[in-house]
């Protein structure tokens, strides 16, 4: 049993740590402010596209999937 939630969990941290990487960076720094530029929300990448949507569900559900899944482990084997 502990060796099938040991899989389930590095299978589970591996795409965790993909679904992270895959998603676009949201810098909020002064450059716009400094040189004057602004970006509404439909301007340049201001509105979020259906794959980062989906990328950031994904991300949210798997990561509660994980944290449940560490609970039970520690749980079955504590």
């Amino acid at each position: 049993m502990e060796l099938v939630f040991g899989i389930v969990l590095l299978v589970l941290a591996v795409f965790l740590i993909v679904a992270v990487l895959m998603q676009d960076g949201q810098s909020k720094d002064l450059s716009g402010a400094i040189t004057g530029n602004s970006d509404t929300f439909f301007g340049k990448n201001g509105a979020a596209t259906t794959k980062q949507k989906v990328l950031s569900t994904v991300t949210t559900v798997v990561a509660i999937i994980f944290a449940v899944a560490v609970l039970a482990m520690y749980i079955i084997v504590g």
